[in-house]
């Protein structure tokens, strides 16, 4: 899960299906039902380069790139309804209209006063006119058959932000100046101003076919959604400028309605929903016709600070992002909860076993209790307070929903009950209001911050690490000191207590990841290979491994049995600060301050299994070629070769052919009739053969043949023909000049032969005489 929106106009297929995010220097293509990510490009985008660059989106691919003439930045963009003109408004007080199928400017149109913001065309395309607003708050409406201004809507006191046409003869256009105004095209002149009291991005017009009921739409007439400043979506008719439906608001935003400020508002008629951007880039559905939240996308999360696996099945992750509000993603849609509750940053959480419920604390000295329900919905079921400073580190109970730990910068640990009520799922639904936690043992534990702090899986004892170097162990029930464990160099930033073990596990800003026994509290193991401090730490694989992340944005995977580190693993940019496995065992997520969530998954046992497949296969495949050899089915036997990929199977196939009676006929036949991608294969096996005197005849045969039943420009079609014949040449000639010698070898040897005959058969003769 990676930042895909960063600001800007988000855009959306005509069918509903992908939005078009601007994230930095690049277009995100994001499919709207699952938040994939599908391509890094975009339809149109406008640069600081002044180029306009016009994409295929799905492959993706610039089509075309030109000059966007303007000689300052392009602010705004907008086409005509049949997509063959584009009009670009700038920040040099000119618009230009551009002609998209001959790929010209058609129009230069001058007399806009600062930056030009907004552009639109009116939807009738026999009008040919284009509306725009600039810095003077006025809305120019310009005719382009003559390309000049022929009307100047004057009534906003502040920067209009849309324009939206009712018909051929109304538009409404919001601004921030907390109004919005209907006006008449024909008079030019304003039917009606509304006034919304809040600073207005964004005024759509409501569909007049379709039953709005339900957003106090009574009878006939135009009616608009405005969105602004109070992050909610409200209904307004224009006949009596009243707003007749508001978005309810959460109970914790009422009193801070800029958490929630939006920065657009869409109608997207093929999904019948009501598209919205907040001021910090989360992007909402909302059902058109009854303002329901549909799905919600997190566009950018900042900084993560911690991420958790929640849900039973741990269908969700739960993440503390640099802000107050946690975020709570769906893994298979990415739809996003946003829970408010807290009013500073939150520092950390913990998961319950059963994953129904966790904690979180933050740097408002506040505890917090949620509680997932039966739909997926998150709620605040509890708040503690206490702490003096800001609470930084959290964990919770492991056998049972009971009690939760805390630890605060100052110094202190506190132990809280959880009331029945909050752990029984009957009465948990009926909580309206977070009931109050109270600490039952405070304890001061350290000289210096507290960084983590965790619970045995017995909840017998917790163990909490300190920027004092120091890691210490405490009863759980009286939160009295039982040990104290001493030898890293550095602050301690991570325990963490073994499943199966009693060894307790710390890692530190030396570098190093100890493991402590809880017996005598000395040190077992040291774990060294980390070049930056190791913020965190969890045993996997059932306590036989351990899994740190470090401030390098590096994970290693250590084996405990054997001290070494199996794997490193790059995924992140910066300081990884959240690391959590599932139930399973078989998954981790990662959260990093480089704004990315991953998730990694355990493949040892999938790789161990194709393996074994892998090798299963190869033994039946040989067993079968060895049965086609016996058979002499050399074709079928030569085509399964090739197919294992190995050289010197094929090899023994060529040689067990040659063997036969007219085994260069035979293997002339049955190359053959070798698929081309065979040849291809067999080409390149020849070319190791032939690199040793031993196979260089059976190379020289199988080439042969090659030469002799392809013609040229097939060879030439060959992949890797190129780097064949350069690796075959030096090494035939070395084969021919040593059959050259040989040959001269063999020829003086005969002729030695024949003479020592020729002188016996003289000395016979003369015998005989």
């Amino acid at each position: 899960i990676e930042p895909f929106y960063k600001g800007g106009r988000i855009q959306i297929s005509q069918d509903g299906k992908f939005m078009f995010c601007p994230c930095g220097s690049k277009v995100n293509v994001i499919d709207v039902e699952t938040g994939a990510l599908l391509h890094k490009s975009g339809k149109y985008k406008r640069s600081r380069a002044l180029l306009l660059r016009r994409w295929h989106w799905r492959e993706p691919r610039c089509e075309r790139s030109w000059r966007a003439v303007h000689t300052a930045p392009v602010a705004t963009m907008a086409f005509d309804p049949t997509a063959t003109l584009l009009a670009t408004g700038g920040c040099d007080s000119t618009i230009k209209i551009w002609d998209m199928v001959k790929h010209y400017c058609t129009h230069n149109l001058k007399g806009s006063s600062g930056v030009v913001h907004l552009v639109e065309f009116h939807p009738d395309v026999s009008r040919l006119q284009l509306f725009s607003s600039s810095m003077d708050y006025k809305i120019r409406i310009w005719d382009l058959s003559s390309s000049k201004c022929v009307a100047l809507l004057d009534g906003h006191f502040s920067a209009v932000t849309s324009l939206a046409f009712a018909d051929g003869n109304t538009l409404l256009s919001s601004g921030r100046d907390k109004i919005c105004m209907v006006w008449d095209l024909d008079t030019r002149q304003s039917k009606r101003t509304v006034p919304v009291y809040e600073t207005v991005e964004a005024a759509v017009l409501l569909p007049e076919e379709g039953d709005f009921s339900q957003l106090g739409v009574k009878k006939k007439g135009l009616h608009f959604v405005t969105a602004g400043s109070k992050g909610i979506l409200r209904v307004w008719e224009v006949a009596t400028a009243a707003c007749v439906h508001t978005q309810p608001v959460p109970f914790a935003l009422q009193e801070e309605p800029s958490e929630r400020s939006l920065s657009q508002c869409r109608f997207v008629p093929a999904r019948n929903e009501l598209l919205t951007v907040s001021m910090e880039h989360n992007i909402i559905f909302y059902d058109a016709q009854t303002l329901q939240l549909r799905k919600q996308l997190a566009g950018y999360n900042e900084e993560v600070l911690d991420v958790k696996f929640l849900g039973p099945g741990d269908s969700h992750i739960v993440v503390a992002t640099n802000s107050p509000q946690l975020k709570v993603f769906e893994l298979a849609t990415s739809h996003c909860q946003i829970l408010y509750g807290h009013t500073e940053t939150i520092l950390a959480l913990d998961v319950f076993r059963k994953g129904l419920m966790f904690v979180t604390c933050a740097k408002d000295r506040s505890v917090r209790l949620w509680r997932m329900g039966r739909a997926g919905r998150v709620s605040c079921v509890g708040l503690g307070l206490g702490h003096a400073h800001g609470v930084g580190a959290v964990s919770c109970s492991r056998l049972k929903e009971s009690f939760v730990v805390t630890s605060s910068q100052d110094c202190t640990i506190k132990i809280w009950n959880i009331p029945e009520s909050l752990t029984s799922k009957a009465k948990a639904a009926l909580i309206s209001s977070p009931e109050p936690l109270h600490a039952r043992v405070t304890e001061r534990g350290h000289n210096k911050d507290i960084n983590s702090v965790a619970v045995s899986p017995n909840d017998k004892l917790l163990a909490t690490g300190s920027q004092d170097r120091l890691a210490k162990l405490w009863s759980c029930s009286d939160c009295s000191l039982l040990g104290v464990f001493s030898g890293h160099k550095r602050g301690i930033w991570c325990v963490q207590f073994s499943p199966v073990d009693q060894v307790l596990a710390t890692s530190s800003a030396d570098g190093t990841l100890k493991l402590w026994g809880l017996r005598d509290f000395s040190c077992l193991k040291t774990f060294e290979g980390h070049d930056a401090s190791v913020l965190k730490i969890i045993f996997v694989s059932r306590g036989a491994q351990l899994l740190s992340s470090g401030s390098d944005g590096l994970l290693k995977l250590w084996t405990i049995k054997t001290n070494e580190c199996v794997k490193t693993l790059d995924g992140h940019e910066d300081k990884i600060w959240g690391l959590h496995s599932n139930k399973k065992d078989d998954m981790v997520v990662t959260a990093s301050s480089d704004s990315c969530i991953t998730l990694w998954q355990d493949v040892t046992e999938i790789e161990e299994k194709e393996a074994q497949a892998k090798q299963e296969e190869q033994i039946m495949k040989e067993q079968e070629l060895s049965n086609l050899l016996h058979e002499k089915r050399y074709l079928k036997a030569l085509g399964l070769a090739i197919s294992l990929d190995r050289p010197h199977t094929v090899l023994t196939v060529v040689k067990a052919i040659l063997k036969e009676p007219e085994g260069r006929r035979q293997l002339e036949e049955n190359i053959v009739r070798l698929r081309k991608d065979q040849k291809e294969a067999v080409l390149g096996f020849l070319v190791t053969w032939n690199t040793n005197s031993r196979n260089c005849h059976e190379a020289q045969a199988v080439l042969e043949t090659l030469l002799k039943h392809e013609a040229p420009d097939s060879l030439l079609q060959f992949s890797g023909i190129k780097s064949a014949v350069e690796s075959l040449l030096p090494y035939t000639e070395r084969h021919f000049q040593r059959l050259s010698r040989l040959l001269q070898a063999s020829t003086f040897i005969e002729f030695m032969w024949q003479n020592m005959r020729l002188a016996d058969v003289a000395q016979q003769d003369q015998g005989t005489l």
